[in-house]
Formats: structure tokens, C-alpha cells, sequence
């Protein structure tokens, strides 16, 4: 797969995953699991460059007596999340068209 396309595909699924609840690292991995395999060194620089794009905000809490990150998706994130779902629309349409002649 094309690596900017995987990543973009990736940013999305790390967005998703907090859409709903604050979460951590280890648990977004595990989220994501079932649908993209994804590492902590992968997973990692793509939540720092989330934050600097200002789709998700960072809080540090204790969690049995450990600090943990909690990441928190911002409107711009919800945002990104829905121009997904409408661009996913023409990669759709893009797939017909490329494979239109296997179809036959």
C-alpha cells in the first residue's frame, strides 16, 4: 500500500479511537487491533503529530501510580473524521473505476 495513503488511513483510526472516550497508548493499540496491525513505534509519532495539528490534546493523570497520557480528540479532529467519510466516498468511486473491467 502506498505509505502516504496507509498513514493517512492511520491517523484516521487513531482518531476514531478516541472519538468517543479519552484513551492511552496501549489501549488505542488495542482498539485498533482487530482492524489495522499498528506498533507502538508506529503509533507513537503519529499521535505527536496529531497534537501539533491540533486534532487531539494531551492530559497526563496517575494511573496506579504511574503517569499515563490521555488523548482527547478536538473538534478539528471530529472534523478531519467527517472530510474522511466524504473524501472515502470518491476513493470508492475511484475503486469502480480501476477495477470496472474485472467486473465483466
Amino acid at each position: 500500500m502506498d505509505i502516504q495513503l496507509k498513514r493517512g488511513l492511520l491517523d484516521i483510526c487513531v482518531l476514531s479511537a478516541i472519538k468517543s472516550e479519552d484513551s492511552y497508548g496501549y489501549q488505542i493499540i488495542k482498539d485498533i487491533k482487530p482492524y489495522v496491525e499498528i506498533s507502538e513505534s508506529t503509533l507513537y509519532p503519529i499521535l505527536r503529530r496529531l497534537e501539533a495539528a491540533d486534532l487531539l490534546t494531551v492530559r497526563t493523570a496517575e494511573h496506579n501510580g504511574r503517569l499515563r497520557k490521555y488523548y482527547h480528540i478536538t473538534e478539528l479532529g471530529l472534523k478531519r473524521i467527517e472530510d474522511f467519510k466524504c473524501e472515502w466516498q470518491e476513493i470508492i468511486g475511484i475503486y469502480n473505476f480501476v477495477t470496472r473491467e474485472e467486473e465483466k
